[in-house]
């Protein structure tokens, strides 16, 4: 009888033990993806250029361009080396677990995707028919790099490349050959306007894919089958956006926000002769305070997306209010900037 008491009890201390090993592995996972679930903060523009000019070269040279390649060379370093790192390509957990920081990540990508080849295809070059700046014709196709590979190459060393070659791309604005600068930036009214275009895209889908879980939105389920028919002739999409999948465009739009926030913050600072001339510069605030408020902090532990007027607020449209103001003023902007 002994002997099967000492058992069970041995048993049962095993048991008690593998359970608490458990336990604290799961708080351990819950706490990372606390902190690796978190939204990144954002950050001072001149700082970072400031920073970056005087480690690498000791000066306080920042000429036109520096502090916008800078803000798009850190946008991308704050991807990869926020807490946690980069999520969007991890296979373990709690990074496989963390579903919406990967859809961060996805909306900030897109917007360093479209500044950089708005750098590389128009800031950086004088003509249509202007040869490309050689270091930007390298740092663009790597952050274009599939955004989920954790195999060799992984995502991160692609997109640390494309870093470095801003860098390269930044060191050589500094510098002269002879009498001419070794690159070139050429912060025009017809550059800015063609960037502008495509930011008004972006931020025009974000607010449709926003809106299209609403009960009142023309592409819910409200519609009659005639309507839909319409609809679907025309192109127009009609399938509404799940509840499930709400969440995802949400952090998506609060990634895109926040990188467009810093570009449009840089923008402000390399085109600020051309937008003081064509009397643009409020309508570039208007864009950054939409954008600001778009990131205030979430006070909710989830995405509530309440209907109408009722008891719960709607995230979702509340994010589309702001980016469809920010919209507008983009609008705004590219008339301003395509006007003689």
């Amino acid at each position: 009888m002994a002997q099967d008491e000492f058992e069970d009890t041995k048993s049962k201390g095993i048991l008690w033990g593998f359970s608490v090993f458990v336990g604290i592995v799961l708080l351990v996972l819950v706490g990372l993806g606390a902190w690796w679930g978190s939204e990144p903060g954002q950050f001072n523009i001149m700082d970072e250029a400031e920073k970056r000019a005087k480690e690498t070269h000791d000066t306080d040279n920042m000429p036109v361009g520096y502090v916008y390649t800078n803000t798009l060379a850190h946008i991308a370093e704050v991807l990869l080396h926020k807490p946690g790192g980069y999520i969007t390509n991890d296979v373990g957990p709690p990074g496989v677990l963390l579903d919406n920081v990967p859809s961060w990540e996805f909306g900030a990508l897109v917007m360093l995707r479209d500044a950089t080849s708005a750098l590389r295809n128009h800031f950086a070059r004088d003509q249509s028919q202007s040869a490309e700046d050689p270091d930007l014709a390298v740092a663009e196709p790597y952050f274009y790099f599939e955004n989920d590979s954790w195999a060799l190459p992984s995502t991160e060393a692609e997109y640390q490349k494309g870093i470095e070659a801003l860098h390269k791309y930044m060191t050589r604005l500094q510098h002269y050959g002879g009498n001419v600068k070794q690159a070139q930036f050429y912060s025009r009214a017809d550059n800015l306007w063609q960037y502008t275009e495509v930011v008004i895209k972006r931020l025009g889908g974000l607010s449709t894919r926003l809106t299209a879980n609403s009960s009142g939105s023309n592409y819910g389920p409200g519609l009659t089958e005639e309507e839909k028919e319409k609809a679907e002739k025309q192109g127009t999409p009609v399938a509404r956006v799940t509840w499930w999948e709400i969440d995802n465009i949400f952090y998506e739009a609060r990634g895109a926000s926040w990188a467009l926030l810093h570009i449009l913050r840089a923008i402000k600072h390399d085109f600020a002769d051309i937008l003081l001339d064509k009397r643009a510069m409020r309508t570039v605030d208007i864009m950054i305070k939409a954008l600001e408020n778009s990131l205030e902090p979430i006070l909710s532990p989830m995405i509530l997306n309440g209907d109408g007027y009722g008891l719960f607020a709607n995230y979702c449209l509340t994010m589309a209010n702001y980016i469809a103001r920010a919209n507008a003023a983009a609008l705004d902007l590219r008339d301003i900037m395509n006007r003689g």
